[in-house]
């Protein structure tokens, strides 16, 4: 089994920074990649972030430029840097890990960006 830990959500202003980490434990290896999800009230769950082999990156759209995601402690755990953030910042950000073909999801946490 996989276990994914999610720390560093938050209040921020606007034009502010968080950083969000997502620390994996259980039996991980080989991580295939790991990331971040997001979903305000009433939307669909959507791409912030993931990173492949600690190299490759993917973002979505709406995030290009504000926000770096990047692997460390031996691919374990993905961080979050997001800079600049705005009010439609605001959802549950989920980590997600894809370990031997399967998606493993944690709670969430709640960045709250104010205007």
């Amino acid at each position: 089994q996989v276990q994914l830990t999610e720390s560093g959500g938050g209040f921020v202003q606007t034009g502010g920074s968080l950083r969000l980490s997502c620390e994996a434990s259980g039996t991980i290896y080989p991580i295939y990649g790991m990331g971040w999800y997001r979903q305000a009230p009433g939307e669909q769950r959507e791409l912030v972030a993931f990173i492949i082999g600690g190299r490759v990156t993917n973002y979505g759209d709406s995030v290009k430029g504000r926000f770096t995601i990047f692997q460390e402690n031996v691919r374990k755990m993905a961080t979050l840097q997001m800079n600049s953030l705005k009010p439609e910042d605001t959802a549950i950000y989920y980590c997600k890990a894809i370990v031997r073909q399967r998606d493993y999801w944690g709670q969430g946490i709640q960045v709250t960006v104010s205007s």
